[in-house]
């Protein structure tokens, strides 16, 4: 008899398998962070046997796709290796990178209680969990959003949709999910209506977002994070 997989070990082996077999609208392109570097393999896996080895049911927050400095480097979303290694104690030897939303995502998670705490309620991930970049005039691949463009959009619908029913299947609690961004969240929010996927969408806005345009306000972002989280804990 075999014994049941933990948390950890289905995420992982769902990284392991990642592949985007579809097509792209010409000048965009799509990076896996772990076909690229042999170690993010080796550090996402110490993530999440860390944080995630249990058979919790967990809520789910939705980001928008990675970006190449956080999940694009360390296979964990939100997370560059700075913040990888500082707060989750997990070294990567092979880079090292500064992501913005990383730092109020962090930032957030020590006003929660720490890592070991928030990681134990929450799964963070993105409808499209492979970073996209596009080409810009002098032929430096930026990053780019699933949404940026409508032809983009409609070649990743259904590997989006996809996606999101293996993320359900880790182990999530679909009753209310919790997504950054609003623009990400009208484009959920269409998909949610087509395949009932959760219950309630709860949005906030995005982490770069705050950290660009808000940082004045960054308590005040940080507080409605945890208001959010905290009525969940105390309704679950």
């Amino acid at each position: 008899m075999t014994s049941k997989k933990s948390f950890a070990e289905k995420v992982i082996e769902f990284n392991h398998s990642l592949n985007y077999p579809g097509k792209l609208p010409a000048g965009f392109g799509v990076l896996n962070p772990y076909l690229d570097n042999p170690e993010t393999m080796e550090v996402m896996k110490k993530f999440y046997m860390k944080f995630y080895h249990d058979n919790r049911t967990r809520k789910f927050i939705i980001g928008i796709n990675p970006s190449r400095h956080g999940a694009g480097i360390t296979g964990v979303p939100f997370t560059d290796t700075k913040r990888l290694d500082q707060v989750c104690g997990i070294k990567m030897k092979s880079a090292y990178t500064h992501e913005v939303s990383s730092v109020f995502i962090y930032d957030m998670i020590k006003s929660y209680g720490g890592a070991m705490s928030f990681y134990k309620k929450f799964y963070v991930n993105s409808p499209f969990p492979l970073a996209i970049v596009r080409k810009a005039k002098n032929n430096e691949w930026l990053n780019a959003n699933y949404y940026d463009d409508n032809k983009l959009f409609e070649c990743v619908k259904d590997f989006m949709i996809e996606s999101l029913q293996k993320h359900i299947n880790l182990g999530l609690d679909t009753t209310e999910v919790f997504i950054l961004g609003k623009r990400n969240a009208d484009y959920i929010n269409k998909l949610n209506k087509e395949q009932k996927l959760f219950d309630k969408l709860t949005v906030l806005e995005h982490p770069r977002f705050i950290q660009q345009y808000k940082l004045r306000d960054k308590k005040l972002f940080i507080d409605k994070y945890l208001l959010a989280f905290n009525k969940t804990d105390a309704d679950s």
